[in-house]
C-alpha cells in the first residue's frame, strides 16, 4: 500500500521563475545522487512536473505543479518509507525552499 504526502512551498517568484528553478533543483539533485539512482526520470507537461526514482530496490513517484505562488508536491511512497513519511516530508519541504532561494548564475 503506497503513502501519499503532499507539501505546499509558497513563493513570490512568479510561476516562470520558480519553474526554471524547480527544474535546475531537479537537475542537480539526479547529478548529486546519480550513483545512487537505478532510474529517474522527469517529464515537464507545462508548469507541472512527474518525476519517477528508482533507488534501493523501491520505486516511487512524484508530481510537482508550479503555481503563481506556490508550489505543490504530491509524493507517493511505497509501503516500506510510508513509515518515513513525516521525517521526508519536512527534508522534501526544505529541499524545495531552498531551490527556490537559489539565484541562477551562469558559469563563465
Amino acid at each position: 500500500m503506497q503513502k501519499s504526502i503532499v507539501i505546499t512551498v509558497s513563493h513570490d517568484l512568479g510561476v516562470e521563475t520558480a519553474r526554471a528553478r524547480v527544474a535546475a533543483g531537479l537537475e542537480q539533485l539526479r547529478r548529486d545522487y546519480v550513483d545512487k539512482l537505478a532510474h529517474s526520470e522527469v517529464v515537464w507537461t507545462g508548469n507541472a512536473a512527474d518525476l519517477k526514482v528508482g533507488a534501493f530496490g523501491h520505486n516511487m513517484q512524484a508530481r510537482i505543479d508550479v503555481l503563481a505562488d506556490s508550489l505543490r508536491i504530491e509524493v507517493w511512497l511505497p509501503w516500506l518509507l510510508a513509515a518515513l513519511a513525516g521525517p521526508i516530508q519536512t527534508a522534501l519541504a526544505h529541499r524545495a525552499g531552498e531551490a527556490l532561494r537559489i539565484e541562477h548564475k551562469p558559469q563563465g
